[in-house]
């Protein structure tokens, strides 16, 4: 199983890390097996909130997600993505964006550190939706009950999520904003460009997730009477509608992976600035680390992970809310790395050990159950 779930990882690592002896030897090495290291750690939540995610799509797609969509998470954010922010915030076209980053490496992570605060209030805000959305659902597991109790409740209020986020953006662009970090240590005020770019982040989670939601939505309507449908379809040798419309359904549910996964590698792209300047170790690092998290999420998936241990998709969006605030504040101060990694594994560690508990907790309840049946010769 695990080698089945994780064999195109240890591949892919395997053939990066020697890719990168021969590059720039062990120095390179060591700076892609660092860079491997930070990207899983920072992203250990988007495989917990993925696999929530996959688990209603069925094996296809998740073979799917596994492969383009690897595609795009490797070659579309952490080669691609880093030359495009720079081709935008410096005017340039792709191919000099190319040229500076492999032949001007200091001159490239200054215009990366410059357009900062536009991907951070992107990223920012379409986290900070899906956190709010979802401590504000009204759900059957609670894990911190006394707060997650009273959020369910004023959840039923209409749009709080979007109105919440507004004001947080707004007060971003108007504290954060108008004293954004820049190379050099210098300051900016780049307010306009966080608020639009804050906006561009919600709309954009706004039209994914509503799009999946929807789709979602008429499938489970088309679920109760899915049985009916296949038998139909098979007497009269039609086309089954249910499959159809589950096929639109896991499109759009693989489009807000992908846009998820974005928002979520927007901190480990930034971050590895702080080890290295050269895109192409950055390449191959994120994108080693990048296989392991899509892996991991597979694995969660296919062993019922999240049904056992029931707060860590909690646990995952919480680090999600976390951060979410953390990119925002680092539109004007500068945050270590490590401690936005340690802060995701923090909070889903306490959510896992939480599960743990609950578990032996049941386990023991049926336990004296069972004793107290026999006992009365039930």
């Amino acid at each position: 199983m695990v080698l089945k779930t994780f064999g195109w990882s240890f591949a892919v690592t395997a053939l990066g890390l020697v890719a990168a002896v021969f590059y720039g030897g062990w120095t390179a090495f060591g700076v892609v097996a660092i860079l491997s290291v930070l990207e899983i750690s920072l992203s250990f939540d988007n495989a917990v909130v993925n696999a929530g995610i996959l688990k209603k799509m069925n094996a296809f797609w998740q073979k799917i997600f596994l492969t383009i969509g690897i595609l795009i998470a490797v070659f579309g954010m952490r080669l691609i993505f880093p030359v495009v922010i720079v081709a935008v915030s410096a005017s340039l076209g792709p191919i000099e964006a190319v040229d500076l980053a492999l032949t001007d490496k200091d001159r490239y992570q200054e215009l990366v550190t410059d357009a900062h605060p536009s991907i951070a209030a992107f990223g920012g805000m379409f986290l900070l939706m899906i956190f709010l959305d979802f401590i504000f659902e009204d759900r059957d597991i609670k894990w911190l009950g006394w707060l997650e109790r009273p959020l369910a409740k004023l959840g039923k209020v209409d749009m709080l999520s979007v109105c919440i986020a507004l004001v947080v953006l707004l007060v971003s662009a108007i504290t954060f904003g108008a004293h954004a970090h820049q190379h050099g240590g210098t300051h900016a005020d780049k307010a306009e460009t966080v608020l639009l770019s804050g906006i561009a982040g919600l709309i954009t989670y706004l039209v994914v997730g509503g799009l999946s939601s929807f789709f979602e939505d008429k499938l489970e309507e088309e679920e109760e009477r899915e049985h009916e449908a296949e038998e139909k379809a098979e007497r009269e040798g039609k086309p089954k509608s249910a499959v159809k419309l589950a096929g639109k359904a896991a499109f759009f549910m693989f489009l807000y992976l992908e846009v998820l996964d974005a928002s979520f590698s927007f901190d480990g792209v930034i971050g590895a600035f702080a080890i290295t300047n050269d895109i192409v170790l950055m390449a191959l690092g994120l994108g080693i680390g990048a296989m392991y998290v899509r892996s991991l999420t597979v694995y969660l998936v296919r062993q019922g992970t999240l049904d056992d241990y029931v707060y860590l998709e909690h646990g995952a969006h919480y680090a999600i809310g976390a951060l979410s605030v953390i990119l925002l504040v680092t539109i004007q101060y500068e945050i270590n790395e490590i401690i936005t990694g340690l802060i995701g594994v923090v909070l889903i560690g306490a959510s896992f050990w939480s599960s743990v508990r609950r578990n032996r907790a049941l386990a023991a309840a049926d336990g004296d159950q069972e004793k107290t049946e026999v006992s009365s010769g039930v």
